[in-house]
């Protein structure tokens, strides 16, 4: 591996676990293998749906991880209460940009509308040239394919730059995800 030290990954996942098992077992691979590569684990704070998944994971293989959670949030949502750190912030904005500050490089996991948000946000920042920060989708089962096709789709139609989407790599294997991630 060249480039980056990756020393935290912010995991973009859900407070659900979606309907098939394969993504809560996606959820937890991502967490031990951050934890067995030394990589901390940033993520939404949560001790429900793939969020608690993967923060578990990582727990229980000896990673460290920090959760952010909004205090709206923290019992809707349930924050975790046994993570290496939890930051309870007042809102959402700050809860993103706190996940940024704390984070080397992000990850998608299969999520909702919410996860989506923080994907386009952290991408929009990175076009913008807020960050340089590599960003991935970890595709399990096909779940991001309409999305990618979608954003090849934009290219196509001149909305989005062809350098801009290359800012997005997409892989379905987590371990080859972290290694293209750790390359950039």
């Amino acid at each position: 591996m060249g480039g980056l030290a990756l020393m935290r990954i912010c995991v973009f996942c859900g407070s659900s676990t979606g309907f098939s098992p394969e993504y809560a077992e996606a959820a937890a691979g991502v967490g031990k293998l951050l934890a067995q590569r030394g990589i901390g684990l940033v993520y939404g704070g949560a001790s429900v749906g793939t969020m608690g998944v993967v923060a578990d994971a990582a727990l229980a293989a000896g990673g460290e991880v920090l959760g952010v959670i909004p205090e709206v949030l923290s019992t809707v949502e349930i924050a975790h209460g046994g993570l290496t750190e939890l930051h309870v912030v007042p809102d959402m904005h700050q809860r993103k940009a706190k996940m940024a500050a704390l984070s080397d490089a992000f990850l998608a996991l299969p999520g909702g509308a919410g996860t989506l948000e923080e994907l386009f946000e952290v991408w929009t920042w990175a076009q913008l040239g807020l960050h340089t920060k590599p960003i991935g989708l970890l595709d399990v089962g096909g779940y991001y394919a309409q999305l990618v096709a979608f954003a090849d789709h934009m290219v196509r139609e001149g909305f989005l730059r062809e350098d801009t989407r290359g800012l997005l790599t997409v892989e379905s294997d987590a371990a080859k995800l972290v290694d293209a991630l750790a390359a950039q």
